[in-house]
């Protein structure tokens, strides 16, 4: 019964079989993230390339693309909406996971408890649910509006595989477990995409949301992140990400 409906919500919207298959590309790059780490052949200072520039692009999304189009479908009260998606990432992070942060995890001493690995996962868990959550109601809106937040999204699903598998390792749970944390965070970006699609009439609601929670990830998340490594080509790599979406902005519009 499940998949009847699914597959008629996305009869309804055909650019959600496009969504789908973002979403299962999104969800891979949480995967890789986490072989990466496991196997212990990715560099952090790679990884900080990818945070700025997903920072930029991110911070860029929201503001030109996201919030413009959630007011345009939700009015005045998308603003509210969009503080809601800021907080509830805030919240959890604050609350359920609050030794998380991006990039290799170092804080061995409490790490080693159970419970605070398990918790980084859950508290992870919200980010990468939204991510799918934006991703689909992009596509319900418009597909250059998907096709945008995908990039948003896909710039920091390496670090986010990376980050929850070291969280795991750190908190001593298995390899194998380290990397069934990265996928559980991938299959929560695709739970995200098929609930959205189910309830595509809340994409009012939904965008807003979602957009809050991209901004935070970009300002709250990932700036302080690249703001830790010294020297200007963090700073000029977030330029870049910002850039990238002006110039796909320009090549769409020619």
């Amino acid at each position: 019964m499940f998949l009847v409906e699914l597959v008629m919500s996305f009869h309804v919207q055909p650019r959600m079989w496009i969504a789908l298959g973002l979403g299962l590309a999104a969800a891979g790059g949480n995967v890789l993230g986490g072989l990466f780490i496991v196997r212990r052949n990715w560099s952090r200072r790679y990884l900080t390339y990818f945070l700025a520039l997903g920072a930029g692009f991110m911070l860029a999304a929201s503001l030109i693309d996201m919030l413009p189009e959630s007011i345009r479908l939700a009015g005045d009260p998308a603003l509210f909406y969009v503080l809601v998606g800021y907080f509830l990432v805030h919240f959890f992070e604050h609350t359920v996971a609050p030794h998380f942060h991006f990039g290799e995890e170092t804080h061995g001493a409490e790490m080693r408890l159970h419970r605070a690995s398990f918790s980084a996962l859950a508290g992870l868990g919200i980010h990468t649910f939204f991510d799918g959550v934006a991703i689909a109601s992009g596509f319900l809106v418009s597909g250059w509006l998907g096709m945008v937040i995908f990039l948003a999204i896909v710039l920091h699903k390496l670090p986010e595989g990376f980050a929850i598998s070291s969280l795991m390792l750190a908190g001593g749970q298995s390899r194998r477990s380290a990397l069934l944390g990265a996928v559980l965070l991938g299959a929560a970006t695709e739970a995200g995409v098929v609930l959205t699609g189910l309830l595509h009439g809340v994409v009012s609601y939904t965008l807003p949301i979602s957009a809050g929670v991209t901004l935070y990830v970009a300002a709250s998340d990932l700036m302080p992140e690249v703001n830790r490594e010294p020297g200007p080509w963090m700073a000029i790599l977030v330029f870049i990400g910002v850039a990238i979406l002006f110039v796909l902005h320009k090549l769409v519009h020619i």
